[in-house]
């Protein structure tokens, strides 16, 4: 067994060990990566073309045509836009081993209007998105080339494309719509930039709730002693601070937005937050939801109590995010795949602490799902400084190759490592 530093600490076996080590001397697979290599110019362009495609969340549509045109002009079979937007075609293997999706998101957290144009500077390339996902996208489209140029055949099936509705309230809906719809994936790799040295396989979820208090409103002062829904949610905001949560597993709260009111002299009709809640372990989100709910509820009750009005004010709770969270174990298949292909390849890997991801929704289904980054260097995300740094960005996507094949098998040499499960099972 093989440990790596650090931790969580992940042990590889010595079946994935050699594995990995029979796939990286392969011929076919020394080639991949001297295209691969050979690709970063090209793969960087591409990135900036896809990257200058406004993206926002909900309006992925546009970006989405650009690639599925790229993927159709790579042998991908069956390329479809399905009802949420996602973009996915299939690579078939050689038949009988498992199904593999591999794929990035298309949307940014930049709004419409945002100027999405590349400009580079020394090595680096600043655009909005360029990191975030332009760099996963661009991923997966050499790794296509990769795998023709090398004429690559797996024994399992490659499942690739995009996602929308990965950020902020996307909610993860594309992602979701992919499970909803499809019960033969058998693993799950999604490419978000990062070194290659570093895994994520814990699923942060989360709970996300936008709260309005309403009353009747008045003058500040010729009104005065009527309920106030910004004091509602004053108390609400206090006691929400004040809520006790565990450190491990971790779990965390926060109120991201407040607004409401007209004027210093109005009581106002209306106060609303926005309050985001996560953990690690779905038993403590859902905990923390229920506490949470019951306090902002509670407010509105103390604030009428004070001012001896049953029901002047009233909360409404609109659930705006739900994002389950999931945990899968440091020395699962997929996740000893992904160390023993770093390990092979000279790099320490460095198991990341829990995330919101597409993979959260697999690993929330118990389906062996990890995020691996894209390669090469990255800063600013989700701000308009964001760049990208192409240098040695080879190594990331080389990674990920020998991650896969490694999972679902090259046709004659290697077994796939991934089980087959359910319906494909």
């Amino acid at each position: 067994m093989t440990e790596t530093a650090g931790a969580p600490k992940v042990s590889v076996s010595e079946a994935v060990t050699a594995a990995a080590h029979a796939l990286i001397e392969h011929a076919a697979v020394r080639r991949a990566f001297d295209f691969l290599e050979a690709d970063n110019d090209r793969t960087t362009e591409e990135q900036i073309e896809l990257t200058e495609i406004e993206a926002p969340t909900f309006e992925e549509e546009e970006k989405g045509k650009a690639f599925a045109r790229k993927l159709s002009g790579l042998g991908v079979r069956d390329i479809a836009t399905d009802e949420a937007g996602n973009v996915f075609g299939i690579r078939p293997g050689r038949g009988g081993g498992p199904r593999l999706v591999v794929c990035a998101h298309l949307d940014t957290v930049f709004p419409r209007g945002t100027n999405v144009k590349a400009r580079r500077e020394g090595s680096r390339v600043y655009a909005p998105g360029i990191s975030d996902d332009g760099r996963g996208l661009a991923s997966v489209l050499t790794l296509l080339r990769a795998l023709n140029e090398a004429n690559i055949q797996t024994q399992g099936d490659l499942i690739v494309g995009a996602t929308v509705g990965e950020e902020g309230l996307g909610d993860l809906r594309g992602v979701k719509a992919l499970f909803a719809r499809r019960d033969d994936i058998d693993g799950f790799i999604s490419i978000e930039p990062g070194t290659p040295d570093r895994i994520t396989y814990l699923a942060a979820g989360s709970k996300r709730y936008k709260i309005t208090f309403e009353g009747p409103g008045g003058h500040s002062f010729g009104s005065f002693g009527t309920p106030s829904p910004i004091h509602a949610l004053g108390r609400a905001i206090a006691e929400f601070a004040d809520l006790e949560v565990p450190r491990d597993p971790k779990t965390t709260f926060n109120v991201g937005l407040i607004g409401g009111g007209t004027s210093v002299n109005t009581i106002a009709e209306t106060a609303e937050a926005v309050i985001d809640m996560r953990s690690t372990s779905q038993a403590e989100l859902e905990k923390l939801e229920t506490e949470a709910l019951r306090l902002f509820r509670r407010a509105a009750e103390k604030e009428n109590a004070r001012w001896r009005r049953s029901d002047a004010i009233k909360v409404r709770m609109e659930r705006v995010g739900d994002r389950p969270a999931g945990s899968q174990e440091p020395g699962s298949l997929i996740v000893q795949a992904a160390a023993a292909s770093g390990l092979a390849m000279g790099f320490r890997p460095i198991l990341e602490g829990a995330s919101s991801t597409d993979s959260n929704i697999p690993i929330h289904l118990g389906i062996p799902a990890v995020t691996l980054g894209g390669g090469g260097d990255f800063g600013g995300a989700h701000t308009l400084n964001e760049y990208y740094d192409p240098t040695n960005a080879h190594l990331g996507v080389q990674k990920i190759l020998l991650t896969m094949l490694a999972l679902i098998g090259l046709a004659d040499e290697t077994k796939p490592l991934l089980p087959k499960r359910g319906a494909n099972g």
